[in-house]
């Protein structure tokens, strides 16, 4: 299996998260890439994070999200970015961050994240109107989805048991 770098910049293009994760395919709702307990990754050039459980993110096409799903011990299963489209090579997957973020925890408890982020780099890098709607279209779309469809159901797992 083939290693892919992932990379998550700002709408200014400053780099923010990025990793090396592992292939595991694609199927109707997008590519999966997967990473062990105790892969790493870096926000920009802070001191790199090692991660505690294993985990597998969702890349889909022509949507504006990504979504991490996290194995046990973590207490978030499920961590939806919304982004720009995802844009794909051989090797890279690369996006822009939006801010806003859909969170699930193991509980089901469903919440946004970084509301107060978004409305400020709206201002900030003066993310166009049509960003705005959209980035706003997809994460009310995502609070209701993560709770009642595919693939944050069940899906998710096939990929997760394949790095565990």
């Amino acid at each position: 299996m083939r290693d892919v770098r992932v990379v998550y910049r700002k709408y200014d293009e400053k780099l923010h998260w990025h990793q090396w994760m592992r292939y595991l395919g694609e199927d109707e709702y997008g590519v999966w890439l997967g990473a062990p307990a105790g892969a790493v990754a870096q926000r920009g050039d802070e001191p790199v994070v090692t991660q505690d459980q294993a985990h597998v993110q969702l890349f889909p096409r022509d949507k504006w999200f990504t979504a991490i799903f996290n194995d046990e011990p973590r207490y978030t299963l499920i961590y939806a970015d919304i982004t720009t489209p995802v844009e794909f090579s051989d090797d890279v997957v690369t996006m822009i961050d939006l801010d806003l973020d859909v969170i699930k925890r193991r509980d089901g408890t469903v919440f946004i994240d970084d509301e107060d982020e978004f409305a400020e780099h709206q201002v900030k890098y003066s993310y166009p109107a049509d960003v705005i709607a959209t980035a706003r279209e997809t994460c009310d779309w995502l609070v209701g989805a993560v709770a009642t469809d595919e693939p944050f159901l069940t899906v998710y797992k096939t990929y997760l048991d394949r790095v565990r």
